[in-house]
């Protein structure tokens, strides 16, 4: 009886670590299976990821990529549910590393790092394994790079540009995580380089004072793309006055002449005697009138604004003299018509003449520059003219002491 019952717990015994050694062994691909690897996308930017879908057919036919095992006819069933499979990588990591089949597939991901190239990529089961190479993981995969910039034409004074470069894959699609370096052949750029977001776009900003070439790099091998950014040139060529040395209530003309081709939106011209005028648009040559009132030495400013915002003046000299008026001195007699004549005004632009008597008599006004007086006493008298020029100031005035007898 006690034997019996010893008997009895050896068989039920045996069959339970018969299966616990069972699990602890995994299903693998049987002998003569294929593995076919089928990744998302050819192309993946650093710090990223993609699907890869291994599929395992036992006596199947590969299809995968490069580096697949030699294909084998055959009915092409599934493995069994459950069939583990191991993938490696020589760049980034399989997550998970290892996994087990459903339908004969199974899929993993591909996480990327900071790392760029070609990865090989490892999967087996059993007796069977592949591997592709067909990956290209950030700058090996670009293969395309536009460059574009905001504004892409600067006033004359230079200024700054925001310069973006898009990178993309063989597909066009964009690619982020990409470092991307900027060099430009004037001015400066900052930062000089830069790392393309998730819309593959990379971004800096462009400081000139003269039209330059801006270059973006990027890709293994060098993938690069440019664009050039137009400073206009000064919006005014030139800046003169018909004289550098006249007298007071001269005319002195002033020209204004633009660049070749550009048109400025306004220009306005500071006399440099606290006057000034603006000119409006103009696209050529165009002019500014001027009388000074005194004597001096006066700057005159032409400052441009052009169609971009931007602004350039230049600025020329002028020295103004005296206008060298002379009152004539006859010799008149008491009751009897004189005629004084005002002398010396003939370069000037004239308004009026005020003549001005110590007789009491008040002061005429004429626009010539004689008047007739007559003196009803005797002795020595003082007259004076104070000449007006057309900008309604004084621009001269003399005067002459007569006896009157």
């Amino acid at each position: 009886m006690v034997t019996h019952r010893r008997a009895t717990f050896t068989l039920l015994v045996l069959p339970l670590a018969l299966a616990t050694g069972c699990d602890k062994v995994p299903l693998l691909a049987p002998t003569g299976s294929v593995i076919t690897l089928m990744p998302s996308a050819f192309t993946v930017s650093l710090n990223s990821e993609l699907s890869i879908t291994a599929t395992v057919i036992e006596n199947g036919v590969s299809s995968g990529g490069s580096g697949s095992n030699t294909t084998r006819a055959g009915s092409g069933t599934p493995v069994q549910n459950g069939t583990l499979v191991t993938f490696t990588t020589t760049i980034g990591r399989i997550e998970p590393s290892e996994a087990r089949t459903h339908n004969g597939q199974v899929t993993v991901k591909l996480i990327t790092g900071t790392t760029s190239g070609n990865p090989t990529i490892t999967a087996y089961s059993g007796g069977a394994s592949t591997t592709n190479k067909d990956i290209s993981i950030g700058t090996a995969a670009v293969k395309g790079i536009s460059v574009s910039a905001t504004p892409q034409t600067l006033p004359a004074a230079g200024g700054s540009s925001q310069i973006t470069a898009t990178v993309g894959d063989t597909g066009g699609g964009p690619l982020g995580g990409i470092p991307v370096n900027f060099t430009a052949t004037k001015g400066s750029v900052s930062p000089s380089s830069a790392v393309t977001d998730g819309n593959g776009v990379a971004t800096v900003t462009l400081t000139t004072s003269a039209t330059t070439d801006v270059t973006a790099t990027t890709g293994q091998p060098v993938v690069s793309g440019k664009i050039t950014i137009t400073v206009n040139p000064p919006g005014i060529k030139s800046f003169t006055a018909s004289t550098n040395a006249t007298t007071s209530g001269a005319a002195v003309t002033f020209t204004v002449t633009p660049s070749d081709g550009v048109t400025l939106s306004n220009v306005r011209v500071n006399f440099g005697d606290g006057r000034s005028t603006d000119l409006g648009l103009i696209a050529a040559a165009a002019t500014a009138p001027h009388t000074y009132c005194s004597p001096g030495s006066y700057t005159a400013v032409a400052t441009a604004s052009d169609t971009l915002g931007g602004t350039s003046s230049l600025n020329t000299t002028v020295i103004i003299g005296a206008l060298p008026v002379t009152l004539n001195q006859p010799s008149p007699a008491v009751g009897s018509p004189v005629t004084f004549t005002a002398g010396g005004t003939t370069s000037a632009q004239v308004s009026r003449y005020v003549w001005a008597f110590d007789d009491g008599t008040p002061e005429t006004t004429t626009t010539a520059p004689q008047i007739v007086h007559t003196f009803t006493t005797r002795g020595l008298k003082t007259i004076r003219v104070d000449v007006f020029g057309v900008s309604g100031c004084q621009i001269g005035t003399a005067t002459a002491t007569v006896d009157v007898q």
